[in-house]
C-alpha cells in the first residue's frame, strides 16, 4: 500500500512559477511510475507529466511540454513537477498518482486508469 500527499499548491498570476510535491510512503519500493494529472471544472482529469522510478525518463502532455518539468528523489520518496510560465488554462487540481509493477509503451506513464494510487490533490489557481 502506498499513501500519497501533495503539496504546494495556490494562487499565482499568469506567467509566475509553482513547484508542486508529492511524498509517497508506505511500501514505496513497489513503484514503478509517479505521474501528475490535473482536473479542471467541468472537464476530465488529463494527463499532465510522469517520471519513473528508477530511471528518471519523463514523459509531459503536449499543453505542458517545454514549460513543466518532472523530478525525483527516491531517498525522499518525493516527486516534484515545476511549473514555469503559468497560463490561465493550467488552473486545475494537480494530483500525483503512482502506479506499481513495470509496462513498457507511454500507456503505463499517460493513461489514468494503470495508475494504483492518488493523492488528494492541490488546488492551482493562475490569474489573467
Amino acid at each position: 500500500q502506498v499513501q500519497l500527499v501533495e503539496s504546494g499548491g495556490g494562487l499565482v498570476q499568469a506567467g509566475d512559477s509553482l513547484r508542486l510535491s508529492c511524498a509517497a510512503s508506505g511500501h514505496t519500493f513497489s513503484i514503478y511510475v509517479m505521474g501528475w494529472f490535473r482536473q479542471a471544472p467541468g472537464k476530465e482529469r488529463e494527463f499532465v507529466a510522469a517520471i519513473s522510478w528508477s530511471g528518471g525518463r519523463t514523459y509531459y502532455a503536449d499543453s505542458v511540454k517545454g514549460r513543466f518539468t518532472a523530478s525525483r528523489d527516491n531517498a525522499k520518496n518525493t516527486v516534484w513537477l515545476q511549473m514555469n510560465s503559468l497560463k490561465p488554462e493550467d488552473t486545475a487540481v494537480y494530483y500525483c498518482a503512482a502506479r506499481e509493477g513495470y509496462g513498457s509503451g507511454s500507456y503505463y506513464y499517460t493513461r489514468e486508469d494503470v495508475y494504483d494510487y492518488w493523492g488528494q490533490g492541490t488546488q492551482v489557481t493562475v490569474s489573467s
